[in-house]
């Protein structure tokens, strides 16, 4: 049962910390749940507001701010634009800890998994965080382990494993987003998959009129978790003229993510091959952190090398 106050055991400690934040939003143009919602209660810096407010009393707990405080993708760019050094992350699961000790029972973005579960225990196997565990015959998530990588999802043979609140990165998503920019026009276009780490815009919307000038789009994903086979093979049967993947560094990637953007790339290399098209059409690269330039020119030499094969 939900109560009215909480203990804050696990937030207190940050209680001079939480004091820190001058709330200068360096955070909030690297968010990529405040940039899809454009709402500031989904900042990194009104979360930490949240968080202090429940640790001085000021603000009554509920499941509004708990679900603000249960949805973060743990990519961490808030924390490397933060002037202030403020572990935002380690905050978060603090609070999340303190809310379900008081009853809270929300699901943010963790994952869920559904009734028809199959119990292979493939999530379980795959969980690079060990936030999923086998329970009396049922697959349950640990809400405070979870970083929603999408690693389970993209592994489940059922589609039992689902996103919580997905915000625009699910595979429905991508595919969705995809799939409107190549029937726009009959001209061959490319699409660029960038996950959150290796490629962030500064602004979603000075990207997308620099996407609708040129024969390409960059969608960002979260994780090379959450781009899975489908995802890319629905570029091709949309007609895009090639598939240009980048992920994370090797040791990079707190999810494995990278590792398994590499096998699913492969994967439809293969396929490609199979069918007598050309796998060079789709390709991996590995983007160090906030390396525009660099991702600028694997690009151009990708777009340059699948227009010479036409």
């Amino acid at each position: 049962m939900k109560t009215k106050t909480i203990e804050c055991k696990n937030l207190k400690k940050w209680e001079k910390t939480l004091a820190s934040c001058i709330r200068c939003g360096y955070c909030f143009e690297h968010c990529p749940i405040s940039k899809y919602t454009r709402w500031e209660s989904d900042t990194p810096r009104a979360k930490i507001i949240m968080a202090h407010g429940l640790v001085s009393g000021s603000l009554e707990p509920s499941d509004y701010i708990a679900e603000k405080l249960f949805s973060c993708f743990f990519c961490k760019r808030c924390e490397t634009a933060c002037s202030s050094g403020v572990s935002l992350t380690d905050i978060f699961i603090d609070a999340r800890k303190d809310l379900i000790e008081a009853g809270f029972n929300i699901t943010g973005t963790t994952t869920l998994t559904r009734p028809d579960c199959v119990l292979c225990l493939a999530c379980v196997r795959e969980c690079p965080h060990e936030a999923r565990l086998l329970v009396d015959n049922k697959i349950i998530t640990d809400p405070v382990i979870c970083q929603a990588c999408g690693r389970c999802v993209e592994v489940c043979p059922t589609g039992a494993a689902l996103n919580g609140l997905d915000f625009g990165t699910s595979k429905q998503a991508l595919q969705h987003e995809t799939m409107e920019y190549l029937q726009k026009s009959k001209k061959s276009k490319a699409i660029v998959f960038a996950c959150n780490w290796s490629y962030f815009p500064d602004l979603q919307s000075s990207i997308q009129v620099a996407a609708d000038n040129k024969t390409y789009k960059i969608i960002v994903n979260m994780c090379g978790n959450r781009l899975e086979k489908e995802t890319l093979i629905e570029a091709f049967l949309n007609n895009a003229s090639g598939v240009l993947v980048a992920c994370c560094p090797d040791g990079d990637c707190e999810h494995n993510g990278n590792e398994k953007a590499k096998s699913n790339v492969q994967y439809v290399k293969n396929l490609l091959q199979s069918i007598n098209m050309d796998p060079e059409t789709i390709h991996l690269v590995q983007i160090e952190h906030g390396d525009k330039s660099g991702f600028q020119m694997e690009i151009d030499t990708f777009m340059e090398k699948i227009s010479g094969n036409k």
